[in-house]
């Protein structure tokens, strides 16, 4: 089985900058992409960013401009760059790993989800 796991939340004053890491281990597909969702208490999970295999990345219109997802594929990492956070992106964050075109909304086919790293943004 693939496993996933997210680290790098955390507390920050709104307008600060956080960067998430994601870590993916097992039997991982050469053609392979890597996203990142969210959920705040009692609201539904949100597709945040997504990076496919050659590189090129979707983001939500909410966080576009601010957060940027990369990848180093020899590692089987992902990161998300964010900056000038907001009270609104307040959240849990989820990492998935799943074949090119299945991570993103809705996740479909084998996704593979991590236990999620916590981000709050105070004013």
């Amino acid at each position: 089985q693939v496993q996933v796991v997210e680290s790098g939340g955390g507390s920050v004053q709104a307008g600060g900058s956080l960067r998430l890491s994601c870590a993916a281990s097992g039997p991982i597909l050469s053609s392979y992409e890597m996203s990142w969702y969210r959920q705040a208490p009692g609201k539904e999970r949100e597709f945040v960013s997504v990076i496919d295999s050659d590189g090129t990345t979707s983001y939500a219109n909410s966080v576009k401009g601010r957060f940027t997802i990369s990848q180093d594929n020899a590692k089987n990492m992902v990161y998300l760059q964010m900056n000038s956070l907001k009270l609104e992106d307040t959240a849990m964050y989820y990492c998935v790993c799943g074949l090119d075109g299945t991570t993103g909304w809705p996740c479909h086919g084998a996704c593979y989800w991590g236990q999620g790293t916590q981000v709050t943004v105070s004013s």
